[in-house]
């Protein structure tokens, strides 16, 4: 590892992803990035000749190898950001946010649909009849168009462009960074009206490879393939999810075997072992190695356009094409070597790809798999084939997901028990149901697919599904709401790496570091624990049609509602999981009057009281659109805030905020901003 280490590529991809992070939080100019790396590439040649005149190496030239890397990934995800770029739609004159605007529209990808909408993620090629760039989503609601829109369509939209709504309380998910590290920054909403369908004319590459699994999906259905099966199958082979019903794909969650439903690394391993085995022949010719190469690499990227080029696809074809190379052309490679360059050429081609979970996880897990899987697979030798097979499935499984368990508890928050059954289970024979059905698709593509054939593949893919939905439900096995911080993901880490590095060597002063990175450990829970029980704060929660109002005193939270309400509740979860309280939900029936601190909060509800002697409310919470003269009652109370939550009609709500702006009383709706917090 110390010998990896040393390896420039990680070095350079180090600072590589220095520059990226810095790049990605700090906003710098193209033109100063290109002065600076042209700078620097002219000390860099400079310097490369006088140490070569010298005869000796140079430490001025590492160093600037290193800051041209740093830079390089400054200026990558500088370059890489369209909006940087004069032709994205928001940098046209004719841009203005949430008013109508006619646009045309190429759909790019098909995404999983909600109940209300399908959703699309679309190309801006015209904005009011100039030519732009720019990716945007697309929500049309259900029904409103005869046929589903797919990719290549071009649309002719007259509509506001909206931008992403933050997350609407504390902890939620953030869908609008999420979609901003895919360069996807605004969203319409669509009805038949709305939209003028072009001609198709599917021209495109992801346009060509959309029909050809149209072609497949047909053909399957011909041949009895329906419902799960067909979603596992697009899922498995294709690389399309969205098909696929929330309750299997939380099954498949709940059973650590998500990653299955996805292509990735361990699919294009296995198709990239399959191939080697086809090819295997060539060797026996002159320069057969590298024609076989060749082919492989070419099958694999055909693969990967056919599979819809997803950022999960390239990825994974990407570090098994750099893998090919190694293995085949290159003598004694490294595969941590070749990881590493992967890792570089990708991160170079699009940076944002570092911000991705499914990057983070599957470098992780391969890395994991190369450096502990020896090490597990060595503390038990089995002398006979069968147990020694299901003794390395094992370690593989248990070296992966120490290597993405921590990033998967900061993220999902869960931990699938038995995992490690569903995997020892399923990968085995994944191989045979990936290969079985490469060939059930050809088969079914040339109308001559025996039926009996098709219905034993499909049986297959039922009783996977049932594993899986069996596995999932033996629910004491599933840890889920876990509290994990970002410094807690961090000290794991670095434990695992101090403990693997003593077992490697067991000299006393690794054992010093792995006892110190145990004290970190504790060190931040007491004070995660500590932060934890100083925290004082009433939070008006958002939530449609309902009032919430939570007030916690340190790990205590009581929640105020009109309406039943449980832990599960999508508002309040991801809060009580975020702080880390935990714990049954305390629940008391909503109360007119709250005291925080120096504060009195008064909620005036659907009764419309609000005229009380006895106190003097500083902050009105308006609930479940009360009927009330406003001014009158700003007058008379005089509030320093006027909040109106999820519960109240939006007419409501906006003429409450111009009577406030009238008043010159400060408004907040948390419809509007999100939750309100005061602490």
């Amino acid at each position: 590892m110390i010998k990896f280490l040393k390896f420039v590529p990680v070095q350079l991809t180090f600072f590589l992803m220095l520059g990226i992070l810095v790049g990605k939080f700090y906003n710098f100019q193209p033109t100063q990035l290109a002065v600076v790396v042209g700078f620097l590439l002219l000390l860099l040649g400079f310097q490369y000749f006088r140490a070569k005149k010298l005869f000796e190496p140079s430490v001025v030239f590492t160093i600037l190898v290193f800051l041209i890397s740093f830079f390089v990934g400054i200026s990558s995800i500088t370059y890489k950001n369209q909006l940087n770029k004069k032709l994205h739609y928001t940098n046209s004159s004719e841009f203005v946010a949430n008013k109508p605007l006619t646009a045309l529209l190429e759909i790019q990808k098909v995404l999983k649909p909600t109940i209300y909408f399908n959703k699309y993620e679309a190309t801006v090629l015209q904005l009011n009849n100039n030519y732009t760039i720019g990716k945007i989503l697309v929500a049309v609601v259900r029904d409103s168009i005869e046929n589903q829109l797919e990719v290549g369509n071009n649309l002719v939209v007259k509509t506001e462009f909206m931008s992403i709504n933050k997350p609407q309380n504390p902890y939620g998910f953030n869908y609008k960074k999420h979609l901003q590290n895919q360069q996807i920054h605004h969203q319409i909403h669509l009805e038949k009206s709305m939209v003028l369908k072009l001609q198709d004319k599917r021209n495109t590459l992801k346009g060509v490879a959309s029909k050809f699994r149209e072609s497949i999906n047909t053909s399957l259905i011909n041949n009895g393939f329906k419902d799960d099966e067909l979603a596992v199958i697009n899922a498995l082979l294709l690389g399309q999810r969205n098909t696929i019903s929330s309750e299997l794909l939380e099954s498949y969650s709940g059973a650590g075997a998500v990653h299955i439903l996805a292509v990735s690394g361990l699919h294009i391993g296995i198709i990239l072992l399959l191939l080697l085995f086809v090819f295997k022949p060539f060797y026996y010719f002159k320069n057969g190695k590298l024609i076989a190469t060749f082919f492989i690499i070419l099958l694999l990227w055909v693969y990967a356009i056919i599979a819809g080029l997803s950022a999960s696809v390239v990825r994974a074809v990407s570090m098994f094409t750099a893998l090919t190379i190694g293995m085949q052309l290159v003598q004694r490679s490294s595969v941590y070597n070749t990881l590493v360059i992967s890792m570089f050429f990708l991160l170079l081609f699009n940076p944002f790809y570092l911000f991705e979970v499914g990057f983070q996880l599957s470098y992780l897990a391969v890395f994991s798999i190369v450096w502990i899987q020896p090490k597990l697979y060595d503390l038990w030798k089995p002398n006979y084939w069968l147990p020694d097979k299901i003794w390395q499935l094992f370690t593989v499984s248990i070296a992966a997901q120490l290597g993405v368990l921590p990033l998967s508890l900061f993220y999902f928050h869960q931990f699938p028990g038995l995992f490690f059954l569903s995997n020892l289970v399923i990968i085995p024979f994944l191989g045979m149901i990936l290969t079985a059905g490469i060939i059930i698709i050809i088969l079914a593509i040339l109308d001559i697919l025996p039926q009996f054939l098709g219905d034993f593949y499909s049986g297959i893919i039922q009783l996977m599904n049932r594993f899986v939905e069996w596995i999932s439900n033996q629910e004491y096995f599933i840890i889920q709401n876990i509290s994990f911080s970002l410094m807690t993901m961090i000290a794991i880490y670095t434990f695992i790496f101090i403990t693997i590095k003593w077992i490697e060597k067991k000299v006393f002063y690794r054992f010093v570091f792995v006892l110190l990175s145990i004290i970190c450990i504790q060190s931040i829970f007491v004070f995660e624990k500590h932060k934890l029980q100083a925290t004082n704060e009433l939070i008006v929660f958002n939530q449609s049609k309902k009032s919430i109002i939570g007030n916690r005193v340190g790990a205590n939270l009581v929640i105020s509602s009109a309406d039943s309400l449980t832990q599960s509740n999508y508002a309040i979860k991801p809060y009580l999981i975020g702080t880390g309280i935990g714990g049954d939900l305390q629940t008391i029936k909503s109360k007119n009057v709250y005291k925080f601190k120096n504060e009195i909060i008064l909620i005036v509800d659907s009764l419309g009281i609000y005229e009380y002697k006895t106190i003097k409310p500083t902050i009105i919470v308006l609930q479940q659109s009360p009927k009330i003269n406003l001014e009158r009652l700003l007058k008379v109370i005089q509030p320093k805030l006027l909040i109106a939550d999820g519960s109240n009609y939006k007419s409501y709500v906006g003429l409450w905020e111009r009577t406030c702006l009238k008043n010159k009383t400060p408004f907040y709706s948390t419809m509007q901003k999100g939750a309100y917090i005061l602490k």
